[in-house]
């Protein structure tokens, strides 16, 4: 009997741990293992943030895939998908054609900008390392050029970042430790520059604790936040970006625009032939799609309602590590003939978001509110964590966070 081929796209938290698992799971004669990503590494997009203000660099954030992943037991393929053919096992990369036995599709999130005019073309993204980079040296450009013209723009010190959920919020509190830093190298007084934060919800971080909301504006605010609640981004230019509040519009001159407001699962998802709902695979119990038992599904590209509150699970990295789980086992019950396959619970464990790396808040073990310097360790302990269970302790001592006391 032919070994079945497994095929894993993507090589982020679902797709790196689904393969770790595997490979320690299945025996090396029980299947051929193919992992297809863009990149010969695999970042860390809960750090983005850092990359992209500049706070850490970037080689920190990215992991490069043979150090992880034990490549005589599974095929590192560096391509980029085109197209999954569902009906005919298939997946068209760029630069060549897979067949497989069984699929999992782990592409990751694109943004989503709701079609707001000059968005696409003007604003910037954190939605990977090179996008990232990308905005560190914009910031680091225009900081640079301020002094440097007599006709001094204020809009080169304007730094709007539209969306205040979870990647706004991180990001401002990122560059709140940044922006003194980028003063000083390029003698800007701190006092002329503005960090505005733009979400159309009255409140920033929705649907989180409204106690540790207010003491995170409080915290940014005194690190010279600005935050424009119930504002509806309208337009985006080159040089300005228009909102709208109360019924009037506000135009803010900004050479730097970085939206953070919406993310939505890849565009070859919806474009395979998928049954999706917005956009995503709404999965059944064990991750496969509703219409074909040998394609799984994991991370932002899978739909899981959550069925106390009828929305559904945000697509958080920490979930997408506990779909691995249940998604190498459920494989390996494939691949082994067996017929029951494992129902994917979610365990939220806590939530934690930085506001800078001397700063943060979150809510752990059930309720228990955390902020400061708890918040801040734990949030690293939670980094470290991942970095273990992906790569033992060699990774963990190579790229882990132990700056537990600035």
């Amino acid at each position: 009997m032919n070994k079945p081929h497994i095929v894993l796209l993507g090589a982020g938290y679902g797709g790196m741990m689904t393969a770790v698992n595997l490979q320690k799971q299945l025996g090396v004669n029980e299947a051929n293992i193919t992992l297809v990503n863009k990149n010969d590494y695999h970042y860390q997009s809960t750090w983005l943030h850092e990359v992209a203000a500049g706070t850490i660099h970037h080689d920190r954030a990215r992991i490069a895939i043979k150090d992880v992943i034990k490549t005589n037991r599974i095929t590192i393929l560096q391509d980029t998908v085109v197209e999954i053919k569902p009906d005919e096992k298939k997946v068209k990369l760029e630069n060549a054609v897979l067949d497989y036995d069984i699929l999992v599709v782990g592409l990751g999130f694109e943004a989503a900008t709701f079609g707001i005019p000059g968005l696409e073309e003007n604003a910037f993204m954190i939605g990977n390392i090179d996008s990232s980079r990308l905005l560190r040296e914009h910031l680091e450009y225009h900081f640079a050029q301020y002094n440097n013209e007599r006709d001094k723009k204020q809009a080169r010190l304007n730094i709007v970042v539209g969306g205040g959920g979870f990647t706004g919020i991180e990001f401002v509190g990122e560059l709140a430790n940044r922006v003194p830093e980028l003063c000083e190298e390029y003698d800007i007084n701190k006092a002329q520059v503005r960090i505005i934060n733009v979400e159309g919800a009255p409140t920033v971080l929705p649907g989180f604790d409204p106690q540790l909301v207010e003491y995170a504006m409080n915290s940014l605010e005194s690190r010279g936040v600005e935050f424009v609640l119930g504002a509806m981004l309208k337009e985006c230019k080159p040089d300005s970006i228009v909102y709208e509040k109360d019924g009037k519009m506000v135009e803010v001159p900004t050479m730097t625009t970085v939206w953070a407001a919406g993310v939505k699962a890849n565009g070859i998802v919806e474009n395979s032939g998928f049954e999706t709902n917005r956009g995503k695979i709404e999965v059944r119990k064990d991750m496969r799609t509703p219409e074909y038992d040998d394609v799984f599904v994991i991370g932002d590209c899978a739909l899981i309602m959550n069925p106390e509150t009828g929305r559904p699970f945000p697509p958080t990295a920490q979930i997408a590590i506990q779909q691995s789980y249940t998604v190498a086992k459920n494989i390996k019950a494939l691949v082994r003939g067996g017929a029951e396959l494992e129902t994917f619970e979610p365990n939220i464990l806590g939530t934690v978001a930085s506001l800078g790396h001397n700063d943060a808040i979150g809510v752990v073990m059930g309720d228990h509110k955390i902020f400061g310097w708890s918040a801040t360790a734990m949030k690293k302990i939670i980094d470290n964590r991942y970095l273990l269970k992906l790569g033992g302790i060699g990774l963990l001592m190579k790229k882990g966070k132990f700056n537990f006391f600035y």
